[in-house]
């Protein structure tokens, strides 16, 4: 990463020009929407120790990112991500000592804790296999939009470790009920692309051909939107599972007495007057 589009003293630094390495980084061309393509098509896109870090600093930075609204994260070719790379992470990891192997535990479910954790909404577009750590990608993004070729699967039984990966245990559970995620973590299968729609996994299902477009005009609208708010909403929605329902609204109340002193809150309403479509700017 370029030094100077990331610090961790608080200042905002534009994002548009990053230069990644393990993957590909596009941004529109008001530099509001980001899309990470996991650019290994001929493997079905594996993550390597590299890119598992890669990512994890991209999110952690995208905390400062003073231009990107909303991120898109798609696989390239037919297929989103098959997990970690057999050859160049399953590998390895046999030969670790206990102390090395905790270090990249942590470090991937890190990469889920900044995916939580940026202020932008993420988008995730599956199509085709969706498998292991790119499963948990995907369970990590905001929303989800498959195809009807998708196949997700937390497989982690099928190498011999637990479902407990990354926060499977705790996301999955949220997103599609304690009885199903226990069936998926237990035997490794395939989730279809019909029940991740029916269980809530997947918001919808487009063809393949448009999958990637669907999901960034999702991100094209979010980016137009309040992102102030929008930010607030996901910090919310990941705090109050932490909360009884009481601080849950005492939270949302400081919360939105926050976002009514923002500008767009103003624009809203002068819009809303003048009987026209706000233009909301993030601030």
């Amino acid at each position: 990463m370029d030094a100077t589009l990331h610090t961790m003293d608080g200042h905002k630094r534009p994002y548009a020009g990053y230069q990644a390495s393990n993957f590909l980084w596009d941004v529109s061309d008001d530099g509001k929407v980001a899309t990470i393509t996991l650019n290994r098509p001929e493997r079905k896109n594996p993550l390597t120790f590299d890119s598992y870090a890669e990512l994890r600093d991209l999110f952690r930075g995208l905390v400062y990112a003073s231009d990107i609204k909303c991120v898109v994260v798609v696989g390239a070719g037919a297929n989103f991500c098959s997990g970690g790379d057999v050859h160049e992470i399953i590998g390895p990891l046999t030969r670790m000592s206990m102390p090395e192997l905790l270090d990249f535990t942590r470090m991937t479910g890190d990469l889920v804790k900044a995916m939580r954790a940026c202020p932008q909404p993420v988008v995730a577009a599956v199509d085709g296999i969706c498998a292991g750590a790119g499963a948990m990608i995907a369970l990590a993004s905001d929303m989800r939009i498959g195809t009807p070729q998708a196949r997700t699967a937390f497989l982690f039984t099928r190498v011999g470790l637990a479902g407990a990966d990354m926060g499977a245990c705790t996301l999955l559970p949220r997103m599609i009920g304690q009885g199903r995620a226990s069936e998926l973590l237990y035997t490794g299968r395939a989730m279809t692309a019909d029940e991740g729609l029916a269980w809530g996994f997947f918001n919808s299902l487009q063809p393949s051909a448009s999958v990637l477009g669907a999901a960034q005009e999702l991100a094209r609208q979010l980016a137009d939107g309040p992102s102030f708010a929008h930010s607030m909403t996901k910090k919310l929605l990941h705090q109050e599972w932490n909360m009884g329902v009481d601080e849950a609204i005492e939270a949302e109340a400081q919360a939105q007495a926050i976002c009514m002193q923002t500008k767009d809150f103003r624009r809203a309403y002068d819009a809303f007057v003048a009987k026209q479509k706000p233009v909301f700017e993030g601030d």
